[in-house]
């Protein structure tokens, strides 16, 4: 008889006592995952941290005495441990989300509206996912109802597979997908790529809130324009665009080349947007002009789009649990059988480079 694993203890650190209330209903609605404590700022959670020893924290960006950014930078030269950022859906809020993880956090999740319970249950998935994982990952320096989530939908339910190569488009892409660690594996791949690549597609598991701040600063430090797709927008060589936080993004046939339509439907493997919707449409209208890139992440999403992707003819690409923070996705789709290659972000480049 296997031994259940125990579940992850979860520290919350935030000064609002509402706030840490709700955080640990969310938390404590997943199995998986145990809330030892809660500080209402970052000097009593350094106390604590000792004491409780948990496996991840929940940080507020910001709080009062020491900020959540100035938390973290001391943590990680400290003592690293897996950080899960909670932020408020403001544009200084996403601004300092994203310098979060540039400090090492590994994941960030939107601070839930505490008037509001439509969408509850999908931000408890949310959120809970991204503690789960960040409790997992392997941290490299630099008062409302609440909802049980156990359905997870499947690609079948947005996009139906085809099997009819005659409509395919003649101009090559790329489609990347990524989870948790997947901002700085993304800018490892976009960075060093340049300006003439062809049209890429992008999906980050990420909330809708800092979508558009993430694709701002990576516009600022690549060569190719990158912003957030919108709907009806032609793919277009040197052009980078990133799926919206609330979205699904698939490729439509647009003349010779493509073009990306959005859709709101359900969670696919608990993600919107997912990145088997994605890769599934690039299979299904692109083909053998594509190449497919998984970065670190995770759980399985992507895995069955890739392989789909790679069985069209697509090239197929995984990053290697080396360099990853989660060697999930990567993982999943390298068993499925749709993974030609198993790289590193740079080798990553260098392929993409000799194959545009």
């Amino acid at each position: 008889m296997n031994k259940k694993t125990p579940p992850f203890k979860v520290l919350i650190i935030d000064d609002s006592a509402v706030v840490r209330q709700t955080l640990t209903h969310i938390y404590s609605s997943d199995s998986d995952l145990e809330v030892v404590g809660a500080a209402q700022d970052a000097l009593i959670a350094l106390r604590k941290l000792e004491e409780l020893k948990p496996d991840v924290l929940s940080l507020d960006v910001q709080m009062p005495r020491m900020d959540g950014l100035t938390f973290l930078e001391r943590l990680m030269k400290s003592n690293p441990m897996p950080v899960v950022m909670v932020s408020a859906l403001t544009t200084k809020g996403s601004e300092e989300a994203l310098r979060s993880l540039e400090l090492g956090a590994v994941d960030i999740v939107e601070k839930p509206k505490l008037d509001v319970k439509e969408g509850l249950e999908e931000i408890s998935i949310q959120i809970c996912d991204k503690i789960k994982a960040a409790a997992q990952a392997r941290v490299k320096t630099p008062r409302q109802r609440f909802f049980t989530p156990t359905k997870k939908f499947s690609v079948d339910e947005i996009l139906p597979a085809k099997t009819n190569s005659s409509t395919k488009g003649q101009e090559s892409i790329i489609a990347i997908g990524a989870s948790t660690g997947g901002t700085v594996a993304l800018r490892e791949v976009l960075i060093p790529l340049p300006e003439d690549m062809p049209g890429i597609v992008i999906v980050q598991h990420m909330p809708k809130a800092f979508t558009p701040s993430f694709s701002e600063s990576l516009d600022r430090e690549c060569q190719l324009t990158v912003h957030e797709a919108r709907e009806g927008e032609p793919v277009e060589r040197g052009k980078v665009l990133i799926s919206p936080g609330d979205q699904h993004m698939m490729l439509k046939p647009n003349g010779d080349g493509y073009s990306v339509s959005m859709s709101s439907g359900e969670l696919v493997n608990r993600h919107r947007p997912s990145v088997d919707v994605l890769f599934r449409s690039v299979a299904n209208v692109a083909g053998a002009k594509a190449t497919g890139v998984i970065l670190t992440g995770m759980g399985d999403d992507g895995a069955k789009g890739l392989a789909e992707m790679h069985g069209t003819g697509s090239h197929t690409f995984a990053q290697d649990e080396e360099s990853c923070v989660v060697y999930g996705m990567p993982r999943a789709a390298f068993e499925s059988g749709g993974v030609d290659e198993v790289l590193n972000p740079e080798q990553i480049v260098r392929r993409l480079i000799e194959l545009r």
